[in-house]
């Protein structure tokens, strides 16, 4: 059976580096926030080993009429193609995919330690929680270099102004390159900062998003604490 196709229909920066790509829903395309998609190039104007598709998380939240995709401006064949395709361009979408979802049960807290790209997943369930109203609190523990770098700092900075069931806590681990300044908290997220917004360290569920270093440091300081392998839910960024 063929695969759906998409069309591109926007594409804008969202950080410095980084590309956030809009295309068409297609008919009756429904997923679950926090899910991704493999995009196929169609006769792309250049290829190499890593082929012709990749996998992106659905950074929209179901609700929005567009599906959204935001990568690492890598230089790779894949990404130069994909940033040089006209607008209206088809792409092949297989999707949707994944378990990084959230939970059921609104009485336990849903925790998200990201960095970088690793953002793209919570934002898509952080928005569809707040359009959804569920009785979720949702707590974002979002580590980057700088705030230049920093996909959808506004956005989220936004929420957590209006919606008191979701907080947002950024954190730059190299403020002092930064040009914009900086007055949040600074450093690697550890247990002195996770309990300074987390009171109970082994109520929550967890979501660890990020490259797999990022991954592997949290889900040791969440060890350490006493949190259980059950209530760890990851999902690695490679490749970026």
């Amino acid at each position: 059976m063929a695969l759906p196709r998409t069309r591109l229909l926007d594409r804008k920066v969202v950080a410095e580096g980084t590309m956030a790509f809009s295309f068409e829903k297609p008919p009756g395309f429904e997923y679950t926030a926090g899910q991704f998609a493999d995009y196929t190039l169609l006769d792309p104007a250049e290829t190499d080993a890593e082929g012709d598709t990749r996998g992106f998380s659905l950074t929209s939240a179901p609700y929005e009429p567009r599906l959204m995709a935001t990568t690492r401006l890598r230089d790779t064949a894949f990404k130069r193609v994909l940033r040089n395709l006209p607008i209206g361009a088809e792409l092949a979408l297989d999707a949707p995919y994944g378990s990084f979802t959230l939970h059921h049960n609104p009485a336990r807290p849903a925790v998200f330690l990201t960095g970088g790209i690793g953002i793209t997943p919570v934002r898509s369930i952080s928005l569809q929680a707040a359009h959804d109203r569920t009785a979720h609190k949702i707590i974002v523990l979002y580590s980057n270099k700088r705030p230049e770098d920093a996909a959808f700092l506004d956005e989220l900075r936004a929420l957590d102004e209006t919606d008191k069931d979701f907080t947002l806590v950024a954190t730059m681990t190299q403020p002092e390159s930064s040009r914009l300044g900086w007055d949040g908290e600074t450093g690697h997220v550890d247990t002195p900062m996770l309990s300074r917004y987390v009171h109970d360290l082994t109520g929550p569920v967890y979501y660890l998003s990020g490259p797999a270093s990022m991954v592997s440091a949290m889900r040791g300081v969440l060890t350490a604490a006493g949190v259980d392998a059950d209530d760890i839910r990851t999902e690695e960024f490679t490749g970026y």
